[in-house]
């Protein structure tokens, strides 16, 4: 039987029932969860990169925001609120759309 010890969606566990197959899971506590949130972010990230269609880039960006929903809940916040702050950033700032690569900034 494979070991996974990662966080997975909330209906993984239904959804592997189904199969007929036994399993094992546990509920985290809040450091845990966050900690395992990180982890998982980092591989769907990974994902992201390694992705060879522009579909599975998609699928794996949605990954990422969902990641990014628990995130914002967990510091007590709102994907809205986190919206807000990325386009006040956005105004300020700028966004990454006209592609700029920073070469060197010289004194």
């Amino acid at each position: 039987m494979p070991t996974y010890n990662k966080l997975v969606r909330d209906k993984i566990p239904q959804i592997i029932e189904k199969t007929g197959k036994k399993f094992s899971t546990e509920f985290l506590n809040d450091q845990d969860y966050i900690k395992y949130l990180k982890e998982k972010s980092y591989e769907e990230l990974d994902e992201y990169c390694t992705a060879e269609s522009n579909g599975e880039a998609v699928e794996e960006l949605a990954d990422l925001l969902e990641i990014i929903h628990a995130l914002a809940k967990h510091h007590g916040s709102s994907i809205e609120e986190v919206e807000a702050v990325r386009k006040e950033k956005a105004e300020k700032r700028g966004g990454f759309e006209e592609k700029i690569f920073l070469i060197e900034v010289k004194d």
